[in-house]
């Protein structure tokens, strides 16, 4: 029977995490990432479970410790803020080439306005630069769902994934419908690679494994596509289509909560889902693109989608450039 709990984002991540048959994290504190971890230490299932809690020297031997983790077919998460990615570049990369065996996950959190940061980098280029699927949920209820799916689909593709949070969604507390401890799937035993040789770095190993990771971001695009957590939304008003990304779909709804009135299209999950997107821009006069963070679609769609459709965001002005968002610079 399921329950809620009142929950950060960090919280929900972490539980999510639990549930999922997770078997080890290994993190470097840093807000508004930290809790997530904290979570795991104290929660009575992963003392059951004799899960590996490790604060680890830096974010690189983190990403290290999870990789050795997955290659023994063990479910993992790696916790860290925005700017812990630029330290665990070289396994983070490496690993999209070497593939995850047991289900792998990145967790990064982002900090717009730099509450406790020196910079607001968007963790959704690491995905697009690594060639890997990026997740980025727009509710507390919608973390704790798709940990659950992150870790299924890591394995599925036998690929490292990357959940991207952001303050707001860290730092903000929210009911969660989550399934009893009892019901959490078991962990995964112990169990090599069908293929070791692609855990080889050299480079007649990476070469062909680079070929093949090119070859299957197709199939992560047409997952998007398919994804539970992308949608498109029709509405009567045709004059204005939304694209909202992440925790940016939960601040346009607060503003209808009666329902929007324009065709919305939410995005959770990454590559960029081009068929929906498409299929928004041959509906309606303008787009605007909610995204916390750079514009990085807005970017996309300026340069790539070449449909004669206005493209709306922060850099058109009609969102600040700089910032966190909010309901109510979006209903501005």
């Amino acid at each position: 029977m399921a329950q809620k709990q009142l929950l950060l984002g960090d919280e929900a991540l972490a539980l999510g995490a639990l549930h999922a048959g997770l078997s080890g994290v290994y993190a470097y504190p840093g807000t508004p990432s930290t809790e997530i971890t904290e979570f795991i230490q104290s929660y009575p299932l992963a003392a059951e479970r004799k899960v590996h809690c490790r604060w680890s020297a830096n974010e690189k031997t983190a990403m290290e410790s999870a990789l050795g983790m997955s290659f023994a077919g063990k479910r993992t998460l790696v916790c860290m803020k925005h700017v812990g990615m630029n330290v665990c570049a070289d396994p983070f990369m490496g690993s999209a080439t070497t593939g995850a065996n047991g289900g792998l996950v990145v967790a990064a959190c982002d900090d717009p306005s730099m509450h406790s940061s020196q910079n607001e980098q968007d963790s959704r280029f690491w995905g697009t630069f690594a060639l890997v699927p990026v997740f980025e949920p727009s509710s507390q209820q919608e973390t704790y769902e798709m940990m659950r799916y992150a870790f299924d689909y890591s394995e599925k593709r036998g690929i490292p994934v990357l959940m991207r949070l952001t303050t707001r969604m860290a730092h903000s507390r929210a009911a969660v419908e989550c399934i009893p401890d009892a019901d959490a799937t078991p962990q995964n035993g112990l169990r090599l690679p069908k293929n070791e040789r692609q855990w080889c770095t050299l480079p007649v190993c990476a070469r062909v494994r680079y070929d093949q990771l090119v070859k299957d971001y197709a199939q992560f695009e047409q997952d998007a596509v398919a994804s539970p957590f992308n949608r498109l939304e029709d509405g009567p008003d045709k004059s204005l289509g939304i694209i909202a990304c992440g925790i940016g779909y939960n601040y346009l709804m607060e503003n209808f909560p009666e329902g929007c009135p324009f065709p919305v299209l939410k995005i959770s999950q990454y590559p960029f889902p081009k068929e929906l997107i498409l299929k928004l821009s041959r509906m309606c006069e303008k787009i605007l693109v909610i995204e916390e963070g750079q514009p990085m679609l807005e970017e996309r769609m300026r340069g790539v989608f070449d449909s004669g459709v206005t493209v709306l965001g922060r850099l058109s002005g009609a969102l600040p450039r700089t910032g966190e968002l909010s309901p109510d610079c979006v209903h501005e």
